[in-house]
C-alpha cells in the first residue's frame, strides 16, 4: 500500500499537468504511447508471448491512431469510433456473465483477443481526442473523467475494504463486493457535485452531469472486471510490473478504456 501511494502521489500530478496544460496534438501523443504499452501487455495475456508478434499488433494499431490523428481533431469518424466502443463495452458487460467464454488457447481465442485489444484503445483514444479538443473547458472535462474513474476506484477501495460483504464478480475479481460499488457510485456524485462550476455549468445541471457521472463510473467498473477476466483467463496477477504497487500500464488503464468512450458518447446525448 505504501508504494501505490508513493507512485500515486509522483503520477497524479504528472497525469494533471498533462491534461490540462498540453496542446491537444502533444496530449494525444502521450496518450498513445501509454495505450501502446498497455496493448503490448494486453497481447501477451491474450496469449502472444511472442515479442515480434506483438510489435506487429502495436505497429497496426498505431498505424490507425496515426490515421486518425490525420484526420484532425473533430471528424465524425472519432464519434462513430467512440460509439464503437460504447457498444463493444456492452458487449464485454455480457461476456462477463460467461467467464469460460474464449478460455481455452486456441487460434481462433488468440485472434478474437487481439480484436479486443484494438476495440480497448482505438476508441478510447478517439474519445479523448474529442474530449480534449472540445473548446476551452476540453481539458477539465478531460480531467474531470479520469476524476470520476479514479474516485470510482478509490472509493470503492476503501468503503469495501471496511465494511467488505457480498462479492460482485467472485469467479472474476474476488475482492470485489457490492459495498465497494455502491461506496464508489456515491464517490463520483460527490466529485460530480463538486466539479459542476469548474466545468462552466449551472447547478440546474447538475442532474444531468450526476446520470454521466454514474454512467461513467459503471463504465470504469466493467473496464476493470474485463481485464480481471482476462488475467484469469491467461493465470496472470498483474499486465505487468511497470508501475511500482500498481502492476502493469494495463492495470491502470482498464477501467479508463471503457469510461472515456461512455462518457463522451453520453456527454453529446445529454447536451452538456
Amino acid at each position: 500500500m505504501k508504494q501505490r501511494i508513493i507512485t500515486a502521489l509522483v503520477l497524479a500530478p504528472l497525469a494533471i499537468a498533462a491534461v490540462l496544460w498540453l496542446p491537444t496534438a502533444v496530449f494525444m501523443g502521450l496518450v498513445a504511447a501509454i495505450l501502446l504499452l498497455g496493448l503490448w501487455e494486453f497481447a501477451r495475456l491474450a496469449g502472444l508471448p511472442q515479442r515480434h508478434l506483438r510489435a506487429a499488433v502495436l505497429a497496426l494499431n498505431a498505424g490507425l491512431i496515426g490515421w486518425l490523428a490525420w484526420l484532425g481533431w473533430s471528424d465524425q469518424a472519432y464519434r462513430l469510433i467512440a460509439l464503437l466502443g460504447v457498444i463493444w463495452w456492452l458487449l464485454a458487460a455480457a461476456w462477463l456473465g460467461r467467464v469460460p467464454m474464449a478460455r481455452e488457447p486456441t487460434t481462433a481465442n488468440l485472434l478474437l483477443k487481439l480484436g479486443v485489444g484494438s476495440l480497448l484503445v482505438i476508441p478510447c483514444w478517439a474519445a479523448a481526442a474529442l474530449l480534449h479538443h472540445d473548446g476551452a473547458y476540453g481539458p477539465r472535462w478531460t480531467l474531470f473523467a479520469l476524476l470520476l474513474v479514479w474516485g470510482a476506484d478509490t472509493f470503492a477501495y476503501f468503503v469495501g475494504s471496511r465494511l467488505g460483504g457480498a462479492k460482485l464478480a467472485p469467479s472474476i475479481s474476488p475482492g470485489k463486493t457490492w459495498a465497494g460499488f455502491w461506496g464508489g457510485m456515491a464517490g463520483v456524485a460527490l466529485i460530480s457535485a463538486a466539479a459542476v462550476p469548474l466545468l462552466g455549468l449551472g447547478y440546474a445541471r447538475w442532474p444531468l452531469l450526476l446520470v454521466l457521472a454514474l454512467a461513467t463510473g459503471v463504465a470504469s467498473v466493467v473496464g476493470d472486471l474485463f481485464e480481471s477476466l482476462i488475467k484469469r483467463h491467461s493465470g496472470a496477477k498483474d499486465s505487468g510490473d511497470l508501475v511500482p504497487g500498481h502492476g502493469g500500464v494495463m492495470d491502470r488503464l482498464d477501467s479508463i478504456l471503457a469510461a472515456l468512450p461512455v462518457f463522451v458518447v453520453l456527454k453529446g446525448w445529454l447536451g452538456l
